[in-house]
């Protein structure tokens, strides 16, 4: 008898679930049907483009971070909650922290990216990161506790002017409303430096119309518990702030750096354009941990759409793998770039088309909506979104 062969996705986020998926659509034989185990150390799965929502409560909890067990309950694939301590090569093994061993024929490696706190002297101990769920929920905590108390002003710093840094500036703007004051600081001279002109322009009519300060060229030289020593041009400012919050880098999960893989200056593991790593064609990576040019030569950003178009691409090529057929070289298709700017409010520029405000928000959610994992997400998100409008006329 064949044995049946057991491919193993190590982490839950858009490349690994997204993965997994694909996998257990694809047409196996019965002998040829693997056995697909995932791994996340967490218990669910974050839509993390729309994390923010949380602290405005535009959305809830269960919207954009239903637990895999519903998921994945209508699929053949096996869930396997822990952190990965150990990854052996040779022997195709994954130790998990909790003792638990996976033997596999198969291995993906998409547990994405973390946060660096300790780029400055200390972000670590007082700086809050905004990448998972425990991430929202702690910062949460601090801003109850803020508006909670007797300040005449609530002053956050966030660290960073990029995606997430002018993301979550704004929607916290409108959130704490006129008892907030913000600054946002950013080592360049431009905020979202990779952006279209049209976003860039959008997003900054967004911050001044808040009144956030926005600190260029400026360096962080410390971070106090109620301080922050900003450095520009050779000056040293200290100034009082009640939270600072850091969106500023990416690095890799120890587990993955030890690995005898090939990998760039900044631990990124090299894949060729069908998303196996070099010289090893069992092994595939994706999404955050990897550097990837595409077919095309096109340099594959570290995003959620890139993400989840890799994970079509990896799941048919272990299919095809694993069925003796020909793979596919991975070709990035860039759909254009959406940022959240407050509540209600978005800047879509891609694919021809340039939207700002309402229209965008609008967009935005239709085009988030349509990539939840499962139709039954979809539906359930879809319609609350659309019950809850009618839900607040009703009670006013």
């Amino acid at each position: 008898m064949t044995q049946q062969p057991r491919i193993c996705i190590l982490g839950g986020g858009f490349g690994g679930l997204y993965t997994a998926l694909r996998l257990s659509q694809l047409p196996f034989t019965k002998p040829q049907k693997p056995e697909i185990i995932l791994v996340d150390r967490s218990d669910r799965f974050l839509f993390s483009p729309l994390l923010y929502e949380l602290l405005t409560g535009e959305l809830q909890t269960w919207e954009i971070a239903p637990p895999f067990a519903e998921i994945l309950k209508d699929t053949d694939i096996h869930f396997y909650q822990g952190a990965v301590s150990a990854i052996d090569l040779t022997e195709k093994r994954v130790q998990l922290q909790d003792g638990q061993e996976i033997i596999c024929d198969r291995l993906v490696l998409a547990l994405g990216g973390e946060t660096p706190l300790d780029l400055v002297s200390g972000a670590s101990e007082h700086a809050f990161p905004f990448r998972t769920i425990s991430d929202a929920y702690r910062l949460e905590e601090r801003l109850k506790t803020l508006e909670k108390s007797n300040l005449d002003k609530i002053r956050i710093a966030v660290v960073g002017a990029g995606y997430c840094g002018v993301e979550l500036a704004c929607k916290l703007s409108d959130r704490l409303g006129e008892k907030g004051r913000l600054r946002l600081i950013e080592q360049s001279d431009t905020i979202l430096r990779s952006s279209p002109d049209f976003n860039r322009e959008a997003a900054t009519k967004a911050l001044e119309k808040r009144q956030i300060w926005i600190d260029l060229e400026t360096t962080i030289d410390t971070i106090g518990l109620d301080t922050i020593s900003l450095l520009y041009k050779g000056q040293l400012d200290i100034l009082p702030v009640d939270a600072v919050l850091w969106t500023v880098g990416m690095t890799i999960a120890p587990a993955v750096r030890a690995l005898p893989l090939p990998q760039n200056m900044r631990g990124q593991l090299i894949v060729e354009p069908t998303l196996q790593i070099v010289n090893h064609p069992t092994i595939f990576a994706l999404g955050d941990i990897t550097e990837c040019v595409d077919v095309s030569g096109q340099k594959v950003p570290p995003s959620a759409q890139a993400a989840i178009q890799q994970a079509d691409y990896t799941a048919w090529n272990i299919w095809a793998s694993l069925t003796n057929r020909p793979l596919l070289p991975f070709r990035y298709q860039p759909l254009g770039e959406i940022l959240t700017l407050g509540v209600d409010n978005a800047t879509f520029a891609g694919l021809g088309i340039k939207l700002d405000g309402q229209m965008a928000h609008l967009a935005r959610r239709l085009a988030y909506l349509y990539r939840m994992p499962t139709l039954d997400h979809q539906i359930k998100v879809g319609f609350n979104w659309i019950a809850r409008p009618i839900q607040e006329i009703l009670v006013k």
